[in-house]
């Protein structure tokens, strides 16, 4: 899709793409500034960025699951009014994720800008890497705050506590080093699992991707009929770095991307844990399902040549859930041999 080099946007048939044994390798994030509530520095970057309402703007698109990270802090937070969003369209194009100034919902609010490369060019001149969602900016002055979701996560979680956001706590001291190992975890096997599984160029490096994606989900299965949440009766930032994976499982990543072992309304616990997670008040509306399932089955070469969008599933996430603080475990079935 394309990247900036010092600043000059440069298409697929200028990138070379490298892969190594058909293994598919994401790129790191390369801005990593922090928003803390006095300005001073977090775990990485510079210092000066403070939180205050209106400041910083978000870029996101609704089909990217690294984005619905940041969408659901931001909800769950009472950011809304606090730090607005833009949306990039739900398609991109040889320019990347672009802006379409006919549709209202997927415009740059802050600079009217018709792709998000020329965001990142604004907030960095010279700047070279992939061109992604998230991306926080700060309008003070005019720069690239981060475009790694899981720092916008911790960011959302506490920094603007004192202007304005509510003081729920998705990330407790006494929980961070679980959660953090938790996290990597999920990270490794399922949340980047899935496109481990789905962008593989080899048998190999698909079997290698696969086999762990389903022995971590078995995993959470059974860790959640003991508990309601992935650690215990309140969500954590756990539950919602996995939960935009789960939003996508049925509808684009079980059969675009192959990981078809089994559903996740084929789990007895994690189904409903997922639909627990939707129904908590302003989530429903960071889940788009129709737009995945457009998105993930978008024209490729590799993976869906003629672009055909499938009619189904059917996947109903306001179904009573049935979890609650006393709700009784549910015990998973035999597993099959696969």
């Amino acid at each position: 899709m394309g990247r900036l080099v010092e600043g000059r946007w440069l298409t697929d048939d200028d990138v070379a793409r490298v892969r190594t044994d058909g293994e598919f390798k994401r790129t790191p994030s390369v801005v990593r500034h922090w928003v803390t509530a006095d300005g001073s520095a977090g775990p990485t970057g510079e210092a000066g960025f403070a939180a205050a309402a209106g400041r910083y703007h978000l870029y996101a698109a609704f089909n990217c699951p690294w984005a619905h990270r940041a969408l659901l802090l931001r909800a769950l937070k009472g950011l809304e009014d606090i730090v607005p969003v833009s949306y990039v369209a739900p398609r991109r194009s040889d320019q990347g994720w672009v802006f379409w100034p006919d549709d209202p919902r997927f415009t740059d609010g802050l600079f009217g800008h018709a792709s998000l490369h020329q965001v990142y060019a604004a907030g960095l001149a010279d700047y070279t890497g992939r061109v992604t969602v998230p991306l926080l900016f700060d309008t003070h002055t005019g720069r690239l705050v981060s475009n790694e979701s899981a720092d916008i996560v911790r960011m959302f979680n506490s920094a603007f506590n004192d202007v304005g956001a509510n003081d729920r706590d998705f990330s407790p001291a006494e929980l961070l080093g679980d959660i953090d190992e938790l996290n990597a975890r999920i990270y490794a096997t399922v949340n980047n699992g899935v496109y481990r599984a789905g962008f593989a160029r080899t048998q190999q490096a698909y079997d290698a991707a696969v086999g762990p994606l389903f022995e971590t989900l078995d995993l959470l299965d059974e860790r959640l009929a003991s508990r309601r949440y992935l650690f215990g009766d309140r969500t954590t930032e756990a539950d919602w770095r996995l939960f935009p994976t789960l939003a996508r499982f049925d509808v684009a990543y079980h059969y675009a991307f192959k990981c078809n072992r089994r559903r996740l309304i084929d789990y007895p616990n994690l189904w409903p844990y997922a639909r627990d997670l939707y129904q908590t008040p302003g989530v429903a509306e960071t889940v788009h399902l129709d737009i995945y399932k457009a998105g993930y089955f978008s024209p490729s070469e590799a993976r869906n040549p003629h672009g055909i969008v499938p009619l189904g599933p059917r996947v109903d996430f306001d179904e009573p859930h049935g979890r609650g603080p006393a709700a009784a475990p549910v015990s998973p079935p035999p597993r099959a041999t696969d």
